[in-house]
């Protein structure tokens, strides 16, 4: 598999070659859907995009772990996680990629 990684400089160059605004019009658009994106998140919103996916906030209470190493308990204070979660449309095109 390759490991290319996609890039703002990528998305804005999608967008510059399919929409035909400019370089800078187009950075400033990734720019500022992302910008919306993290706001709506930090704003404890869901980010829904049809048929990609969800992106949303989730409180996780306070626990005690452990170290791996030397087995001692370790609090683990509480806080806030990013996480999504695909649409179907996209896990059954993500499968359909690796029957090649």
């Amino acid at each position: 598999m390759g490991e290319k990684t996609l890039t703002r400089m990528d998305l804005s160059e999608a967008v510059f070659r399919e929409v035909g605004l400019s370089r800078n019009e187009s950075a400033e658009l990734v720019e500022a859907v992302l910008q919306h994106m993290s706001d709506s998140l930090v704003a404890g919103e869901q980010v829904k995009i049809s048929s990609f996916g969800t992106f949303s906030v989730r409180e996780k209470a306070a626990r005690v772990g452990r170290n791996p190493k030397t087995g001692q308990e370790v609090p683990i204070q509480p806080r806030r996680v990013l996480t999504f979660r695909p649409s179907h449309l996209m896990k059954d095109r993500v499968a359909a990629g690796n029957k090649r």
